[in-house]
């Protein structure tokens, strides 16, 4: 089977521009999200837009020595799309380049429960069915028949734009769906960058406690024992 993670990724952000390019120790968000991607061992996509600003995107994809493919900037469903047939996948990873914690870990067990499965192709695994992880340590995975059905079969923009309702609200109603839960309900932590306040607790967590090394369960366990930090971006609020 032909696994891998197509990870999105564009310049343009209305909170916090270029956020993927901002740089810590002097390395880039997107660079630390690709390298702790390149733990699992499985292939890594970059989708990008065809816009000119994203040029900077394909240089840090190429620098990280991973696969990309541009697409449209606001029809995200159909970039992922066109990426797993370009490269031929039976099964996406699907990740956001603005978690630079994303665990190696984490999508493996999602990996083993599709084997274990039996590679069923109407299964939809995730760890955002019923959120317990921090914002920053998700990913869903489906397959490139899911993929392609939600494709050919949504048109309204939220479904465009954001990829896996499709799967999340079991349209044909036939999905399997998986969910990768955590012992514990962690989800009042964010670990995603969508403003500067998640920006400034990244750094915090790099810079002062190695977080780009620490695997998922170390990172949470530092969040609880530091109250301060989960001060620095309490007020930020996710997207709808």
């Amino acid at each position: 089977m032909n696994i891998g993670i197509i990870t999105q990724a564009r310049s343009g952000s209305t909170r916090l521009p270029g956020k993927v390019l901002l740089t810590i120790s002097r390395k880039d968000l997107l660079s630390y999200h690709l390298e702790r991607l390149g733990k699992t061992r499985l292939p890594i996509y970059v989708a990008t837009t065809t816009k000119k600003e994203d040029d900077k995107i394909e240089e840090v994809a190429i620098k990280n020595q991973v696969n990309l493919f541009r697409g449209s900037e606001t029809d995200v469903l159909a970039r992922y799309y066109g990426c797993a047939v370009e490269h031929d996948l039976d099964f996406v990873i699907r990740v956001t380049s603005d978690c630079p914690f994303i665990d190696a870990g984490l999508i493996i067990r999602g990996v083993n429960v599709l084997k274990e499965k039996g590679y069923n192709k109407r299964l939809f695994v995730s760890n955002t069915i019923a959120r317990t992880f921090p914002r920053g340590f998700d990913y869903s995975l489906f397959s490139f028949e899911l993929l392609k059905e939600a494709y050919q079969k949504t048109s309204e923009p939220y479904f465009r734009e954001h990829v896996t309702p499709y799967f999340h609200r079991n349209i044909p109603g036939d999905i399997v769906k998986y969910n990768i839960g955590n012992p514990t309900d962690e989800s009042r932590f964010r670990l995603t960058v969508d403003e500067q306040e998640d920006f400034l607790l990244v750094k915090e967590l790099i810079e002062k406690f190695g977080c780009d090394k620490l695997e998922y369960q170390q990172i949470i366990t530092i969040l609880e024992r530091n109250p301060y930090l989960y001060l620095i971006n309490k007020e930020v609020e996710q997207k709808n």
